[in-house]
């Protein structure tokens, strides 16, 4: 079996980290790239057998992601986000493939949850991502966030899915919504682009909307009472 890497970028992912680096252990090499944790992240991962290093600056998720691949040194690479982990049938899927490879590049669907409810409508699912592939035949753009794998080569699909634990509760989506919209404004201006507030807010509205009660109505409310009741 061709050897991989793991590379993971964190921040205060200390809630995260060991449940995300668990579902890896086959991998030969798993590289963490800490840019200034101040809780265990860190830690937790030298604990799990991890490669830490750290940056001293923040330059945006696509130029993080590309150091971190830097570090890899391994035939293939997984990267993962710390609040992502395989389910076991992933795991499976991807040791298989990398046995004989049709392709270079791969793409799995990836189940999100919200506020502890795993979500499969209003666009959440299957939510493809391109996250396996050869070291050098691809890499991340530079954007700010929103990054993607950049590559010519063609992408095959795996098929079981990628878990991510992605809002444990409403303060989170609140949080992770200002942190992307302040990036993406930022990523706009650098782009020469001036960044819309009306349209920011009504891009951030209409997410909320789908997400929060639109897919939950769908996927069924945690705590199984019904429209109405569903909380965060």
């Amino acid at each position: 079996m061709a050897s991989l890497s793991v590379t993971v970028i964190t921040k205060n992912e200390a809630h995260n980290i060991e449940a995300c680096l668990r579902s890896v252990l086959f991998a030969d090499q798993v590289v963490v790239l800490d840019s200034g944790s101040t809780d265990d992240t860190a830690q937790i991962a030298r604990s799990m057998g991890a490669e830490v290093s750290t940056s001293p600056d923040w330059p945006g998720f696509g130029i993080q992601k590309n150091r971190a691949l830097a570090l890899a040194n391994s035939d293939w690479v997984l990267s993962l986000d710390a609040d992502e982990r395989l389910t076991p049938e992933l795991l499976g899927e991807i040791r298989a493939t990398l046995q004989a490879p049709a392709f270079d590049v791969y793409s799995f669907p990836r189940l999100s949850s919200y506020c502890g409810q795993y979500m499969r409508h209003s666009g959440w699912y299957p939510d493809r991502v391109t996250r396996l592939f050869r070291r050098q035949v691809a890499q991340f753009s530079d954007d700010l966030v929103h990054e993607k794998i950049v590559t010519s080569s063609k992408v095959g699909q795996l098929h079981s899915p990628l878990l991510h634990e992605s809002f444990r509760d409403f303060e989170s989506v609140l949080d992770k919504v200002n942190r992307y919209s302040t990036a993406g404004a930022q990523s706009l201006l650098n782009k020469g682009k001036t960044a819309s507030l009306s349209k920011a807010l009504g891009h951030g509205l209409w997410a909320f909307i789908r997400t929060y009660f639109f897919a939950a109505w769908l996927s069924g409310w945690p705590d199984g009472s019904g429209a109405g009741h569903f909380q965060c």
